[in-house]
């Protein structure tokens, strides 16, 4: 009976000592945002389509890029991790929290891109309790980089009214002709 109450304590102080670490891991949006500068909220399924018109997106990783995750029946609010390094042009590493444990934080993961296109739309990831990649291959949407998006090119209509020249008091402009 004594081992029985000394082991009951002694659990007890382990699941008291377990809980602050708990308390302490992260989601992989408030991680990828802190980690990139990525100013992002909402589901990580979402960030692809919030980031249109904000940053530059591509297929292409770069380092402080966060890699959108679509959402699968497995992980249904999608997943965005902060590219650490490239290794290749189709292996990098990651930066990302909740993804092989509950609330914990990884850095320097291993994923690589397994599409045909070699355009990063379908990826493997290392996964901790496999200790290695992992079998799932999980389908993307792109890189968000940091950078804001290229400005459109200027239309016809725009050079025009750039190239005008100041107009006198008559209301006669000056068109200038510019060879593109």
């Amino acid at each position: 009976m004594a081992i029985i109450a000394r082991l009951a304590v002694f659990l007890s102080c382990i699941m008291l000592l377990a809980a602050p670490v708990m308390a302490r891991g992260l989601q992989c949006v408030p991680y990828a945002r802190d980690a990139s500068g990525i100013a992002i909220r909402g589901n990580a399924y979402t960030w692809w389509d919030q980031a249109a018109g904000r940053y530059a997106r591509g297929q292409a990783p770069r380092v402080g890029a966060v890699l959108a995750f679509s959402s699968v029946a497995g992980m249904r609010n999608g997943h965005v991790a902060m590219v650490s390094a490239v290794i290749s042009d189709r292996e990098v590493l990651l930066d990302h929290a909740n993804w092989s444990r509950r609330g914990g934080i990884e850095r320097g993961v291993r994923a690589v891109d397994v599409s045909e296109a070699g355009d990063w739309s379908r990826v493997r990831v290392w996964f901790g309790p496999v200790g290695g990649l992992g079998r799932t291959v999980y389908p993307t949407r792109g890189f968000i980089y940091r950078d804001a998006p290229e400005a459109a090119p200027a239309g016809p209509t725009d050079i025009a009214r750039a190239a005008t020249g100041p107009s006198d008091p008559r209301g006669i402009s000056t068109l200038v002709a510019i060879d593109l």
